[in-house]
C-alpha cells in the first residue's frame, strides 16, 4: 500500500516536471569541467549556490542506473572526482580501477555517437592526466571528492542534458535484461528490479541513504529467491516510489511536506481531482502542524478548528478545500541500514481535519498558555524532555524515542495518546518542578481523551474540566487545588519573592503520596495565616482559609496514601487551575482599580 501510493504520487510529480524521468536521479553537483573540441581541459566552473553562509551543491538531474554500494560502478557523464578524474583527497586504494571503470563506461555508451560534444568528451578522457587538475583555472581543494559534470566550451548545456546523450542512455536502459514477472505494485508484467535506490533525508539515518526494501540476510529470503528478488517489483515502480519518497524528504528550505517530530521524520501528500486541490490540502496540513506565529492568523485557524469540532462540514468553512481529498501520512525512523515505518495513515481530508480539531480541543485549558492556537506537535513533544538550567528550552534530542511519533499517530487517527506521554510529563513535574501550562495541557489532553474513549459502562473516568471546576470531587484534582492554596498562603505570609516555595520542596511527594506531606503542610499553614493577620492581611487570610476549608470538605476524613499516575496528572491540572485563578483575580483587581481612578478623573 505504501509503495503503491508513492508510485502513484510519482506519476503526478512527473506530469508537473518536479522529478526526473526513469534512468535519471537528482544529485548534488558542485563543479563542472569545461573542455574544447579537441578534448583539452579549459577550466573548472563552480556551480554551487553561494547565497548562504556556506556554499551548497546544486541539484541536477543526471543519469543513474543503479545504487552504488561497495563495488566499483561508474555513472554516465558525471561522477565524483575519484571516478571521473582519477583524483581524490584521500589515499584512494582503488583510484586507478575506479577511473578506468569511468572511462570504459563512457566509451562503451558513446563510441558510436557522431555528436561533436560527446566525441570531444571521449577525446578528453583519452588524453586526460589526473595531475593536470590542480593547474586548471578555478581549481581549489574543494573540488576533490565532489561530484563533477562536463561541458563543451562554447555550449551552455552540460553533456548529461544533451539530447543525443539522453537518447543513447534511454536505449541502453531498455537493453538491460532481468527476470520478467508480475509487479506487486502495478500488477503489470514487466522486468523486475533487484536494486532499490537509497532513501535520503531521514534524520539520523546513514548519510548515504537507507533502504525501505531490502533482504540482506538469508533469514529474510523465501522460495529460493535471492535478496530483493523476494520483493517482485518492476524497475519502473522501484524508480517511481524511491524518487517520490526522496522528493518528499528533500532538504530544501521551502519543503513543507516534511516534518521532524522527535526521532520520527514525517512526510505527507494528497490526491484529489485536480493538482491544485491536492496542493491546497497539503498546504493546509502543513499549517495544522506548524501553526502561524502571527496572532491574527493563528486565531483564524483556531476558529476554523473550533467550528470543525462543533460538527460543521469542512466545505462550508473552507470552500477551497475538497473534503474527499485522499490524504497520506508516512512516519519513518532510522533502523541501522534500513528505515523503520513508525506509522502509515490513509484518510480523507475531512476526517483528518476533525482529528486535529479534536486534538486542539483536548488540549484546551484555561487560562490558555499560548496565543491563538496550541503550538506544534514537535514543540509539545519537547515538553516531555527535561529542562536543563534556568530559562532554557527543552531539546528534541531528549524526547523519549518513539514517543513523539506515537503522539503524532494519536493525533492523526483520533486514537488514545500514548501512555508514556502522561508518565513522562508527570515525571518532569517531579524532577525539575516546571509546572508550565503546556505540560499541564498535555496531562489534560491525555485524561480527557481517555475519558471520552472509555468503552466500559462502569468506567469511573470523570470528565476533565477546561477551567477551574469547584464542583469536582476527584481527589487528585482537589489535592492539586489545595496545594496551590497552601503555596498562596506561604507567599502571602513571607512575600512574593521567595527563593523557594513548598512547590520546590514538596510537590513531588504531595502529588504521589499525599498522606505523608499534607498533614505537615496544613499545620504550617496556620502559622502563615496568623502571620498574615498580624501584617494587616486579614482579608487575604480569611479568603485563603475559607478556600482551604471548602477544598478539604470535599476530600473526606483522610488523605490518600498514594495517587496513581492519572491522579497525579489531575493533581497538576488542579494546581494549575487554582494558582492561575489567583493570578487572574489579581489582574482583575488591578483593572478595577485603574477603572475607578479613570472614573474619578
Amino acid at each position: 500500500m505504501i509503495l503503491t501510493a508513492l508510485n502513484d504520487y510519482y506519476q503526478r510529480l512527473a506530469k508537473e516536471d518536479k522529478v526526473p524521468q526513469p534512468g535519471f536521479s537528482t544529485e548534488k553537483i558542485s563543479f563542472g569541467l569545461v573542455f574544447d573540441q579537441h578534448g583539452v581541459p579549459q577550466q573548472i566552473d563552480d556551480l554551487r549556490d553561494t547565497s548562504g553562509k556556506k556554499p551548497r551543491a546544486h541539484p541536477y538531474q543526471v543519469p543513474v542506473d543503479k545504487r552504488r554500494t561497495s563495488g566499483i560502478h561508474a555513472y554516465p557523464l558525471w561522477d565524483k572526482t575519484a571516478y571521473s578524474l582519477g583524483v581524490t583527497a584521500g589515499e584512494g586504494k582503488r583510484l586507478c580501477d575506479e577511473h578506468a571503470a569511468f572511462k570504459a563506461r563512457q566509451l562503451d555508451l558513446f563510441h558510436n555517437s557522431d555528436d561533436k560534444s560527446l566525441l570531444a568528451f571521449l577525446k578528453f578522457l583519452d588524453q586526460w592526466h589526473p595531475e593536470k587538475l590542480s593547474s586548471l583555472p578555478g581549481y581549489s581543494e574543494e573540488v576533490l571528492d565532489s561530484n563533477i559534470i562536463f561541458r563543451l566550451d562554447g555550449q551552455r548545456q552540460y553533456l548529461h542534458e544533451n539530447d543525443d546523450a539522453r537518447q543513447i542512455w534511454s536505449s541502453a536502459l531498455e537493453e538491460n535484461t532481468g527476470i520478467f514477472g508480475q509487479c506487486l505494485i502495478t500488477g503489470e508484467d514487466a522486468i523486475l528490479g533487484t536494486d532499490h535506490p537509497a532513501i535520503k533525508g531521514v534524520r539520523d539515518a546513514q548519510s548515504s541513504g537507507a533502504s525501505l526494501v531490502s533482504f540482506n540476510s538469508e533469514a529474510y529470503e523465501s522460495y529460493g529467491f535471492r535478496k530483493n528478488q523476494n520483493a517482485a517489483i518492476s524497475t519502473t515502480a522501484i524508480f517511481g516510489y524511491t524518487t517520490a519518497l526522496n522528493y518528499l524528504l528533500r532538504g530544501d528550505a521551502d519543503n513543507q511536506q516534511r516534518l521532524q517530530i522527535g526521532d520520527t521524520t514525517l512526510v505527507f501528500w494528497a490526491t484529489a481531482q485536480t493538482s491544485q486541490a491536492a496542493q491546497a490540502a497539503e498546504r493546509f496540513f502543513a499549517v495544522l502542524n506548524q501553526p502561524p506565529s502571527d496572532e491574527q492568523e493563528a486565531s483564524k485557524l483556531g476558529s476554523l478548528l473550533a467550528k470543525i469540532a462543533d460538527g460543521r462540514p469542512l466545505k462550508d468553512i473552507a470552500p477551497e478545500l475538497e473534503p474527499e481529498t485522499q490524504f497520506y501520512v508516512l512516519g519513518l525512523a532510522p533502523n541501522a541500514a534500513r528505515l523503520s515505518v513508525r506509522f502509515w495513515m490513509v484518510d480523507s481530508l475531512e476526517h483528518l481535519t476533525r482529528h486535529y480539531a479534536q486534538h486542539y480541543r483536548d488540549l484546551d485549558i484555561q487560562p490558555a498558555p499560548w496565543k491563538g492556537i496550541a503550538p506544534s506537535v514537535e514543540w509539545l513533544a519537547r515538553q516531555t524532555a527535561p529542562i536543563r538550567g534556568k530559562n532554557k528550552d527543552p531539546k528534541t534530542d531528549d524526547v523519549l524515542p518513539q514517543l513523539a511519533g506515537e503522539m503524532m499517530r494519536a493525533i492523526i487517527t483520533g486514537q488514545r495518546y500514548p501512555r508514556p506521554l502522561l508518565t513522562s510529563v508527570v515525571m518532569r513535574f517531579r524532577s525539575d518542578g516546571n509546572i508550565n501550562g503546556l505540560r499541564v495541557a498535555l496531562c489534560k489532553a491525555v485524561l480527557a481523551r481517555e475519558a471520552r474513549l472509555a468503552t466500559h459502562s462502569n468506567s469511573n473516568k470523570q470528565e476533565v474540566s477546561v477551567s477551574l471546576d469547584k464542583s469536582s470531587t476527584h481527589p487528585g484534582y482537589l489535592l492539586g487545588r489545595l496545594f496551590a492554596e497552601l503555596e498562596n498562603a506561604q507567599r502571602g505570609a513571607l512575600g512574593r519573592e521567595l527563593n523557594a516555595t513548598i512547590k520546590d520542596r514538596y510537590y513531588g511527594a504531595a502529588s504521589a503520596t499525599p498522606a505523608s506531606v499534607f498533614p505537615m503542610l496544613l499545620r504550617n499553614v496556620q502559622n502563615h495565616l496568623s502571620s498574615m493577620r498580624k501584617k494587616d492581611k486579614g482579608g487575604l487570610a480569611h479568603t485563603i482559609e475559607s478556600e482551604i476549608s471548602e477544598i478539604i470538605g470535599g476530600l473526606g476524613d483522610t488523605f490518600p496514601r498514594s495517587l496513581r499516575i492519572e491522579e497525579q496528572g489531575r493533581f497538576a491540572i488542579g494546581y494549575y487551575h487554582q494558582s492561575q485563578t489567583r493570578f487572574a483575580k489579581k489582574d482583575n483587581a488591578n483593572s478595577d482599580e485603574q477603572s475607578e481612578q479613570g472614573d474619578s478623573e
